[in-house]
């Protein structure tokens, strides 16, 4: 069987959501609100969320080519710029670099980034509701339901909460886990909750191993996240490297030192294929969560 090819999945995909994302946030807007929105948004980042509601939703046999799925990865996205976007300002993070460039209210202005912001999440919902019957009612309330459930105080909202009141605290590593399930995992996981509705009547079988996926990969992802803080410079992340340490924020390498959590992340990648391999998923629609697991885990930023 010859290896996969992830570039070659991925490039199509990429390019369908960078489109998609690009024809919904007009430049022309009120007081160039539309400016500080694409700025926020396109020509940058991993994508991983969105990659991942496009792979989970062809693992459980839908087609590549879904207007549900295709919604849903945007959705994600934009709930994603968001709360980079709100998470930089002074108020909270205070950074000024994001995806190699300056962030949105440096750039823009803290007002303008506050309703860039808040613009972005309430599109990720437009997205989901298209009013012109590409997408049945009931994967329409399922994806609603699950974003906003993620994205709020149950999920990543709540998780930033945890971690702002945490700074300068010893956290252990039960209350670690618990905030990075909710700050990054809920959206991941979400991700692939997502793919997986847009093709109704999969087994729940499928769906809590494909849920046992989700929360490894989410967690496995902000452990190699607290490694390249440490390891990686700022020109290769794409954003201030070091920042946690200097802020003394709460993270794996902090708690169990940098060996032991790179084996962690290791680990957990590891728990999320053997999730995969339960779903009894036929392997060829597998394939590309199987690489993008490997990619999390091997990123440089």
């Amino acid at each position: 069987m010859s290896a996969f090819d992830l570039q070659a999945w991925m490039q199509p995909h990429l390019a369908r959501v960078e489109q998609a994302l690009s024809g919904g946030i007009a430049a022309h807007s009120p007081a160039a609100l539309g400016q500080a929105m694409r700025y926020a948004v396109l020509d940058g980042g991993k994508r991983l969320r969105p990659l991942l509601v496009l792979a989970t939703a062809e693992a459980v046999g839908e087609a590549p080519g879904s207007t549900s799925a295709l919604n849903a990865a945007c959705a994600i996205e934009l709930i994603h710029a968001y709360s980079l976007v709100h998470d930089d300002m002074p108020c909270m993070d205070n950074d000024v670099l994001r995806r190699g460039k300056p962030t949105v209210h440096v750039q823009f202005g803290e007002a303008q980034a506050l309703l860039a912001g808040d613009a972005l999440q309430t599109l990720a919902f437009e997205f989901l509701t298209p009013q012109d019957g590409s997408v049945s009612a009931g994967v329409q309330a399922a994806c609603v339901g699950l974003l906003a459930r993620a994205s709020g105080y149950q999920g990543m909202a709540g998780g930033q909460a945890i971690d702002l009141a945490s700074v300068g605290q010893r956290l252990t590593e039960d209350q670690l886990r618990q905030m990075h399930r909710l700050k990054t995992g809920a959206l991941l996981l979400c991700s692939v909750h997502m793919g997986a509705a847009c093709a109704p009547g999969v087994p729940a079988p499928v769906q809590a191993a494909l849920g046992r996926f989700g929360q490894a990969l989410g967690l496995a992802f902000q452990v190699v996240d607290d490694v390249l803080d440490v390891t990686a410079d700022s020109a290769t992340l794409g954003k201030t490297a070091g920042k946690d340490e200097a802020a003394d924020k709460p993270t794996y390498v902090a708690l169990m030192g940098l060996a032991a959590a790179k084996a962690y992340a290791d680990a957990l990648a590891t728990q999320a294929l053997q999730a995969l391999a339960d779903t009894e998923l036929p392997e060829a629609r597998l394939a590309a969560l199987r690489a993008l697991t490997a990619m999390v885990v091997e990123r440089n930023n």
